[in-house]
């Protein structure tokens, strides 16, 4: 699906419309300190093997694609719940 770079919305902080900036949300580089890493690696040490069964085919073809809107005047960010879609393009 192609969904422009830029949309005409409602700002709740400036209360009025603005053309805001679309991206997408892209999740961060996870952190082996993290303690639900520690906890995982810890379940997994050991006899026993893999904490949670591996799947062996994905129950689902494709992702949540979650769009982030930004106002340029109050520069504020909005997530908006995710569309399930194979693949999300912004164009200009």
């Amino acid at each position: 699906m192609n969904m422009p770079k830029e949309i005409r919305r409602y700002c709740r902080k400036c209360k009025k419309h603005t053309l805001q900036k679309v991206s997408l949300y892209k999740a961060g580089k996870r952190r082996g300190s993290a303690i639900g890493e520690r906890r995982h690696a810890e379940d997994k040490k050991g006899y026993g093997g893999q904490k949670f069964p591996k799947l062996a085919k994905p129950a689902k073809t494709t992702k949540k694609m979650t769009p982030i809107f930004a106002c340029p005047e109050c520069k504020k960010k909005w997530n908006v719940p995710g569309i399930r879609l194979r693949k999300l393009e912004l164009v200009a």
